[in-house]
Formats: structure tokens, C-alpha cells, sequence
């Protein structure tokens, strides 16, 4: 059986890392490249580095960054912000990055993601997938979660899977940092769908939601932000409770 992964992910705004509550009210969380050599040190299995206005501010993610905290991580590591061409991609996995994730850009141009998974292989290719529910039904979004789209969450997933897809990122934005737990429902009707991994994004409050996402969700993996950049939970302490609970995890 695969073993589950525990991603802390630095959201980034001009150089530092961010955290906030349904995707506003950010609030400071440290220096990216000291996190990331935190949580390498400290048992995480990936790290996702989402330089979270660089689609918003139509710039290109900040590759000497990228560098820098690749430098200090023996560890798989995303990262995604403004990529919209194989340039990017070349340019950021140049600079160490293991994968690279598409959100908005993969939304207004999906052949986006044939053309990167063909070059690079899937296996480099993550797309993010921001959704919240609108009138019961859970409807894609763009740009950091400001502009709503028709998009079906689950069609929409089905054909980045199609396309190819190496996973899927999943937040809701509902549950993003209110720290009441993942979206369960929704991820597990990913995971019955499609055969891709599902990362778990968006509401992870204490340790049984961990529990949760990969007993009730089906969740390949699970990220989360503030509970751990603010110390809240240990990633030794979450990936011990998950063993006792016997979800395979690396210790």
C-alpha cells in the first residue's frame, strides 16, 4: 500500500509566507526558506511553494526563490504562481522544483496541460483546483479564488485527469483555514472517480482531520498551512497518530 504524505505548503506574497481564512486576511508566517528547511528537518514528505499573487499581479513566480529553498530541501517540492508556458516550467525546474502546479492558467487554456505533461511527463505536472459550493453544486475558481467560474468541480477534474494530469490539488474554499476539517465528501467522490492521487487542501484543524481525510475522504495526501507554520501541530506527533490509527505513513 502507498504510503499517505503530509505537504506543508508556503503560500507566498512578495518574498514572505502567508496564511489566512477562506483566501483573505492573510497574516505573516515566517521566511519560506527557513520553513522549508524546518519541514524537511522535521519529517514532511513534500512541500508546496504557491507564490500565491503571481497570476493576480500577471508576473512570473519568483525563480531565485524558488532556488533558494530548493537549496535547502532534500525533499519533493511544487511549485506553482503565474505558469502559463513550457518556459516557466523549464525555467522553474531548473531552479530544483520537482513539479510545477497549473491552476488558473490550465482553466483558460487546457491544452496547457497536454503540452506539459507531454514535455516534462506527468508525473511533473500538478493541477490546482480552487472550489467552493454555489447553490449546492461546487463551481471552479480563478485567480486565488476571486473569480468564480461554471466550471464543475468534479467534470472539470475528470479532464484534467484526461489530459494528463500527474494529480490533482484540491481546495475548498469553504473549509480553507477555518480549521474544521477537509472536505471529505467532495474528496472522497474525487478519489471513486478518478486514478490520479488527490492532495487534500483547505480546513485542517488538528490531527483527527488528518485521521479523516485519508479514512473518509480517500485522500492520497494531505496539506496544510497555519497549523503547522504556526506550531500547532508537530509533524512527528500528526504522523505517529496516523500509524496508530493504522494509515501507512513515513516515520
Amino acid at each position: 500500500m502507498l504510503t499517505k504524505r503530509i505537504i506543508p505548503c508556503l503560500d507566498i506574497k512578495n518574498g514572505r509566507t502567508v496564511k489566512g481564512v477562506n483566501f483573505v486576511d492573510l497574516r505573516d508566517a515566517g521566511d519560506p526558506v527557513e520553513l522549508a528547511d524546518v519541514y524537511s528537518k522535521a519529517g514532511a514528505d513534500e512541500l508546496v511553494f504557491l507564490d500565491i499573487s503571481a497570476t493576480e499581479e500577471r508576473r512570473k513566480t519568483l525563480a531565485d526563490l524558488v532556488l533558494r529553498v530548493a537549496e535547502k530541501v532534500n525533499i519533493p517540492f511544487t511549485v506553482g504562481g503565474g505558469i502559463s508556458s513550457i518556459e516557466d516550467v523549464d525555467i522553474l525546474l531548473q531552479n530544483g522544483a520537482d513539479k510545477v502546479s497549473v491552476n488558473s492558467s490550465a482553466v483558460k487554456n487546457p491544452d496547457l496541460i497536454n503540452e506539459l505533461a507531454g514535455k516534462f511527463g506527468s508525473q511533473c505536472i500538478t493541477v490546482a483546483i480552487d472550489a467552493k459550493k454555489i447553490d449546492g453544486e461546487w463551481k471552479v475558481h480563478l485567480v486565488g479564488g476571486k473569480v468564480p467560474t461554471e466550471l464543475n468541480l468534479f467534470e472539470w477534474a475528470k479532464e484534467v485527469e484526461q489530459r494528463g494530469a500527474g494529480e490533482i490539488l484540491f481546495t475548498s474554499m469553504d473549509h480553507d483555514g477555518t480549521k474544521d476539517g477537509f472536505a471529505n465528501e467532495a474528496l472522497a467522490k474525487l478519489s471513486e472517480e478518478l486514478n490520479i492521487p488527490i492532495i487534500a487542501s483547505g480546513g485542517a484543524g488538528n490531527i483527527l482531520h488528518f485521521v479523516d481525510t485519508f479514512n473518509k475522504g480517500k485522500s492520497d495526501a494531505a496539506l496544510a498551512a497555519s497549523v503547522f507554520h504556526f506550531k500547532e501541530i508537530e509533524i512527528s506527533d500528526l504522523k505517529q497518530e496516523l500509524k496508530n490509527n493504522d494509515i501507512p505513513v513515513r516515520i
